[in-house]
């Protein structure tokens, strides 16, 4: 399955979930799509852990392949499975630029990465899934500067999470440890997913 590329807002309401992290999606409308979206049906067992698969699928931007690839990984990795899985989606490039408020969302932050603005140590990294260790200094390249759009994503950034630090003058910030699972999205119930897979 390819990655998705229609309407967020939709999707948001499709699984009750700010996939944006906002809330903006839900407030005019919380209820599901369509002339039917006033009611929702009771999901099986099934359907409520692909349901939980596919609103963190659809927040970080992966496709099928990519997010099953990921939790494979995070489940040899030592430790609880689920909390893995989101720490190797928190570390991926185009998340972390997100985090740091140089894009003002996933997806601009995915095409910001393509586009080759972004820099890892100072070499030039034009892959959003490229996997950042705690450490990793990541900065816009110097003939990006002054990108109007990394611009105005950074001046509307107030706050940022505590695993990461950004410089808003230089445009560089550092990946300064994996985040706790206090510090992510409470909305997400990882062993759904773990069980969906394991199923």
């Amino acid at each position: 399955m390819s990655r998705y590329i229609g309407p967020v807002y939709k999707k948001s309401r499709r699984y009750g979930f700010s996939t944006l992290e906002t809330g903006k999606e839900l407030r005019k409308k919380p209820t599901a799509p369509g002339i039917h979206g006033t009611s929702r049906k009771k999901l099986s067992e099934y359907g409520v852990q692909l349901h939980e698969k596919q609103k963190v699928r659809f927040m970080y931007g992966l496709n099928e392949k990519q997010f099953k690839k990921t939790f494979e990984r995070a489940s040899k990795m030592k430790g609880i499975a689920g909390e893995n899985l989101l720490r190797l989606l928190e570390s991926r490039l185009d998340n972390l630029v997100y985090r740091m408020g140089m894009a003002s969302t996933r997806r601009a932050a995915r095409q910001v990465v393509n586009h080759g603005h972004i820099m890892v140590n100072g070499v030039k990294v034009d892959i959003p899934s490229y996997t950042c260790k705690p450490g990793d200094v990541i900065s816009v390249k110097e003939q990006s500067l002054n990108h109007a759009a990394i611009k105005a994503a950074v001046e509307a950034t107030l706050n940022y999470p505590a695993f990461v630090e950004f410089d808003k003058n230089k445009l560089t910030g550092t990946f300064l440890r994996y985040p706790d699972r206090s510090e992510l999205n409470q909305e997400i119930n990882e062993s759904l997913i773990v069980e969906y897979y394991n199923r």
